[in-house]
């Protein structure tokens, strides 16, 4: 199977866990048989590793998620870098240019589009896998699964096939109704439009090319940020006349907001909460390092992470999404390829953060113009190099840089630190690579 996950999201809508950076995908919610938590992107990776453990898997998104889905799914993962956001057309022309210019897959070879997150057992990525095969000799150009829906949604796009066979022609695409239209098209067989499509790469690659002027991946990555915004279906679906469609009716969840997610999760509290026997229908997800107490709550979700806290009636949590823009959303936490940070102080002229560097890992080595830097290791052992010179740290040790100066960390076993920046004028740009190797 070869599949490419779209992984997106501005982390809006599940506030205060996801950000800019960190969007719903990388919250690790769910509980592996082992006891540890896993975010949807894990979970769907250890899913499909389980039909196919030969699958290959590309992840395409935008550059802010790369460090994430690094951290979570390792360094050998596929990645289809976006320049910027230009929705699922682009996305998908520039993960197909990928495929066949950097991965040198097979024009001929089917591919499976779909994105990273629903909330799906095993039985789901068997029909991809089902759908990729069968999509390898359909004549059709497009393959679509579509969703046996379990209720008149009106969150999503409906499929309306010609038969009620397990695969059937697409009579007609439908938008998100209202709730008696929905009614109204379920009758007539309709099918939730669930985002996955599959095709051989050559048609996707032909559609790209007369839709966009570039000669190869290079060039249309380029030309990324000067591409049209436009969703896959707008730009490819409603223009193809000849597209099947090939039936789930298996569990699917679309984990968009907090009212659906706590729906899926499997325990009430994660991270540290207290409740009594007067609550119901409470879930309390608590990233903070101090407890949170609920008495008397009913239907209400707590949510609580560095960057705010989130107390609301679970139907409402739909509506959060105003609110949110009104904030000024520092990124408080997040993973990198490395390991990940968490704020702990911002002051006028001084930024603490609590860094952790994952074994074998290091920073970039780097330096800053305007702003000083003091490391105090806390746990583990490493090494740090400063303007070329290396030595060994360990808890305890204090290790401070002047504006200027070239330094990085190389954690030789999970490695802790407090890092208090000093200066003026503090921001993410302030920072300049060099190249070194690291022994």
């Amino acid at each position: 199977m070869n599949i490419v996950l779209l992984s997106g999201g501005s982390g809006q809508r599940l506030w205060p866990l996801s950000n800019e950076i960190r969007s719903k995908q990388f919250i690790k919610i769910f509980h592996r048989q082992d006891g540890m938590l896993e975010s949807m992107v894990q979970r769907v990776y250890r899913q499909i590793r389980t039909v196919d453990p030969g699958a290959e898997i590309t992840v395409a998104t935008s550059r802010s998620q790369v460090s994430a889905l690094h951290n979570q799914l390792g360094e050998n993962i596929g990645i289809s870098v976006e320049p910027c956001r230009r929705d699922t057309f682009p996305a998908i022309a520039l993960a197909a240019s990928y495929l066949y210019d950097i991965r040198g897959v097979s024009r001929k070879e089917a591919i499976v589009v779909c994105p990273v997150d629903p909330y799906v057992e095993v039985d789901y990525f068997r029909a991809l896998e089902e759908l990729g095969n069968y999509a390898a000799q359909s004549e059709a150009n497009l393959v679509l699964m579509g969703i046996e829906p379990t209720y008149p949604s009106e969150k999503y796009g409906y499929i309306i096939p010609e038969e009620a066979d397990q695969v059937s022609k697409v009579s007609v695409f439908k938008e998100k109704p209202d709730q008696r239209t929905a009614e109204k098209y379920i009758s007539q067989g309709a099918l939730w439009n669930g985002g996955v499509f599959a095709f051989k790469l050559d048609y996707v690659l032909k559609r790209a090319h007369e839709l966009i002027d570039f000669t190869d991946y290079e060039d249309l990555y380029r030309k990324y940020d000067s591409l049209k915004k436009i969703s896959f279906d707008y730009a490819v679906v409603e223009h193809e006349p000849y597209i099947e469609v090939m039936r789930f009716s298996g569990m699917w969840k679309d984990l968009g907001t907090w009212n659906t997610l706590t729906e899926a999760m499997d325990s009430q509290i994660v991270g540290e909460a207290l409740y009594n026997e007067t609550c119901e229908n409470l879930h309390v997800i608590n990233e903070l390092n101090v407890p949170v107490l609920c008495m008397g709550l009913k239907n209400i979700v707590v949510s609580a992470s560095p960057e705010g806290i989130l107390v609301s009636d679970k139907q409402q949590s739909s509506y959060i999404k105003p609110f949110v823009n009104t904030l000024d959303n520092k990124v408080m936490f997040a993973e990198k390829s490395w390991g990940s940070f968490r704020v702990l102080d911002v002051g006028d002229d001084s930024l603490t953060i609590k860094v952790t560097l994952n074994p074998g890992h290091s920073m970039n080595y780097h330096s800053h113009e305007h702003r000083d830097e003091i490391w105090n290791v806390i746990s583990g052992h490493g090494r740090t190099v400063v303007d070329e010179r290396e030595q060994s740290v360990k808890a305890g040790d204090v290790i401070c840089m002047k504006a200027g100066c070239r330094h990085t960390v190389i954690a030789d076993t999970e490695l802790q630190m407090i890092e208090v920046q000093l200066g003026q004028d503090i921001t993410v740009h302030d920072k300049k690579k060099y190249e070194l190797e690291i022994k």
